[in-house]
């Protein structure tokens, strides 16, 4: 199933290329047990959209910490350095993958929502950080993954067109905003997303593919 006109591709990190979602379903929850709070049912979920100021400001506002946004991000950090900078793993076929993309000569690079640090440290230690053309963190554009301005920016990096090139995202809110955006998205099943989420992803993207073993098919 070749598509004559992608020439690269804009990867999501967290689910997608690095094994990570369920930190990030722990880390509030941590963050909040810390501070005496009984985390909420589906407080992940919530805050999952948030760029990391918003979502720090939400905990602030909603559970009258007597803390800045930045305490509460430097604290959330903290909590997950470690992870990236010495356990979390790539995805399953995630270096076959990238190594069939080069053989062919398709760029590609990161998008993330993640802390630009952990990003690195964690892309670096696992030998991907150098074979990528970008890395772009929301930092770098002030905005969420509710907004497309992120894989603007990106298809700037890489020099291509919206219609040459394949988004890869494992979250709902993140396939919707590529596709209204015009790009070619690719949904790929994270074992943490829910059943509900899965169901529209599948409707939502171009084409959906239970790892990333599929996307070389597609140039």
């Amino acid at each position: 199933m070749e598509h004559n006109t992608l020439k690269g591709i804009i990867f999501d990190l967290d689910g997608t290329l690095l094994d990570s979602m369920g930190v990030w379903y722990e880390v509030d929850r941590i963050f909040l047990t810390r501070h005496g709070i009984t985390p909420p049912e589906g407080i992940s979920e919530i805050v999952k959209k948030m760029t990391i100021d918003e979502s720090s400001d939400y905990f602030i506002e909603q559970f009258s910490l007597p803390m800045t946004s930045k305490e509460v991000s430097d604290e959330i950090e903290s909590i997950v350095t470690e992870k990236y900078e010495y356990e979390l793993p790539l995805k399953p076929y995630v270096k076959e993958v990238l190594d069939k993309l080069d053989e062919k000569g398709i760029p590609y690079g990161v998008a993330t929502a993640t802390y630009p640090a952990l990003a690195v440290k964690a892309l670096e230690r696992l030998g991907v950080l150098s074979r990528l053309k970008f890395l772009i963190t929301e930092k770098d554009v002030g905005s969420g993954k509710t907004s497309p301005d992120i894989y603007y920016m990106s298809a700037k990096k890489l020099g291509l067109g919206k219609r040459q090139i394949v988004v890869v995202e494992d979250t709902l809110h993140s396939i919707r905003t590529a596709s209204k955006a015009g790009f070619f998205t690719v949904g790929v099943y994270d074992e943490l997303v829910k059943p509900e989420d899965w169901k529209e992803i599948q409707a939502t993207a171009t084409i959906t593919m239970k790892d990333l073993r599929g996307l070389i098919s597609i140039f």
